[in-house]
């Protein structure tokens, strides 16, 4: 017993960390009430055969080649399909449509390569059957076995072979002989260690499903991201029909990639044209609206950047909202229009939104918010069949962005007939896509090219 007690550690159940007492708050996360005893898994036994030492220059790469899971915004974020061996993790709010991907994904998958086994361990098999049944998902390739122990899947993985194995969820499943709850630091170690190895030693490639905290970020111990090839996220608001999926981490392709999927009746549907459907219902002509053309990945996107301007109740602290835009950078760009551009804004209410949904990330939303803003202050509406984008600095400089010849051949195939860019992207820029495009150095210029804004509206106010 008191060897036991000497073995026992307390683990934090945000972020792995380990403490040999008891802690009220965890010092590496900060959590509170996180750590609790948990016992060191048993050592794993030492493989009796161990692998040959290749030269690099031998190995052929050919050999990893991908299988295309059938659903190509999946691929798109994979990096092309899913390869053998490799070790997926994807995680997202409950609800928001993981379970439906990965059920249509599967029977996808099967129709294209043979036998998949999804392992539903928090659901009956007939709770999975009613499912497939309105998805339309019932490949005779596609298999479902409900087990939470781990070793059982293993050992039908083992005698199956499927082409792919999908366990619903990482935080469900136990190994046995393993001291604690399913969903515990030890256990989701553990059964993340064997499935893993599961996957190098068969080629069978595994996708887990992770369930997220309150924070957003999957549970369950930081080891499980750095053990897997590639980590997912399937988000959206539960009011929109949207749902994105981004990688977070990718072994073998860029975290840059987006995938977007509308939730219907029949399941989550791609969307091939983004851009079109975010705009179908922007209020073109009203100010305080602008479109900004934006790149996920290799996808060139147009999303329509909104904004409005009021006064501070009170003549109180003025408030700055922002959804769908970086809040950091939101708040470069207002000082910048206060500071260099003669806008006063520091008694006003800010509200800032990219419209549909999205979450953009990218610098080269600056000029829309800029454009945005000043739009909405002068309460004078921006010509609607304007595009604009541009990353902007202190100095209020509109800098140079990538990609920008792809970024106006999306705006002009969508019937945008000006766009407003960086001057350096400007020059050399030989398009004949019936565009007319306007290069700028500071959003002070950008501002004077706009119609909608007659000479030094800006200082006059």
């Amino acid at each position: 017993m008191a060897t036991r007690a000497a073995r026992m550690r307390f683990a934090c159940q945000q972020c792995g960390y380990e403490s040999p007492r008891w802690l009220g708050r965890c010092p590496s996360c900060q959590a509170w009430n996180s750590l609790v005893p948990e016992a060191p898994a048993p050592p794993t036994p030492l493989l009796a055969a161990r692998a040959a030492v290749r030269r690099l220059s031998d190995v052929d790469p050919s050999l990893e080649s991908r299988s295309r899971t059938g659903i190509a915004e999946l691929d798109r974020v994979l990096g092309g399909g899913v390869v053998p061996g490799s070790v997926v993790l994807m995680g997202g709010e409950p609800g928001i449509g993981k379970s439906t991907l990965l059920l249509q994904a599967s029977h996808s998958f099967a129709q294209l390569h043979g036998s998949v086994l999804y392992v539903c361990a928090e659901e009956s098999v007939q709770q999975v059957a009613l499912r497939a049944a309105r998805l339309g998902a019932r490949s005779e390739a596609l298999h479902v076995l409900a087990e939470t122990d781990v070793d059982a899947i293993v050992s039908a993985a083992e005698a199956e072979r499927p082409r792919w194995l999908v366990v619903d969820s990482i935080q469900t499943v136990a190994v046995g002989g393993v001291e604690g709850q399913p969903g515990s630091l030890v256990q989701v170690r553990e059964a993340a260690a064997r499935l893993t190895r599961l996957a190098r030693e068969t080629g069978i490639p595994v996708l887990l499903v992770g369930h997220v905290n309150k924070q957003g970020a999957l549970a369950g111990p930081k080891v499980l991201e750095h053990a897997v090839d590639a980590v997912l996220y399937l988000e959206g608001e539960r009011h929109t029909q949207f749902r994105t999926l981004r990688a977070a981490k990718n072994r073998f392709g860029s975290t840059n990639e987006l995938g977007l999927f509308e939730m219907v009746d029949t399941g989550l549907r791609e969307v091939p044209n983004p851009s079109e459907l975010f705009l179908q219902q922007r209020a073109a002509g009203q100010p305080g609206t602008v479109v900004a053309a934006l790149m996920e990945g290799t996808r060139p996107l147009l999303v329509e950047v909104q904004a409005l301007v009021g006064p501070a109740p009170f003549g109180g602290t003025p408030r700055r909202q922002v959804a769908g835009i970086d809040y950091q950078r939101a708040a470069i760009v207002l000082a910048v229009l206060e500071r260099r551009c003669g806008f006063s804004l520091h008694a006003a209410d800010v509200y800032i939104n990219a419209a549909g949904g999205v979450r953009v990330d990218e610098p080269a939303v600056d000029l829309a918010v800029a454009l945005a803003v000043a739009s909405a202050q002068l309460d004078r509406p921006i010509d609607p069949g304007t595009v604009v984008f541009g990353e902007v600095g202190l100095a209020g400089e509109v800098r140079a962005i990538r990609q920008a010849e792809r970024r106006i051949q999306e705006a002009a195939k969508l019937g945008f007939r000006r766009c407003i860019l960086p001057k350096a992207n400007r020059n050399g820029l030989a398009l004949g896509a019936g565009i007319q495009c306007i290069g700028v150095a500071t959003v002070a210029e950008a501002l004077l090219t706009v119609d909608a804004f007659p000479l030094g509206a800006g200082e006059r106010r």
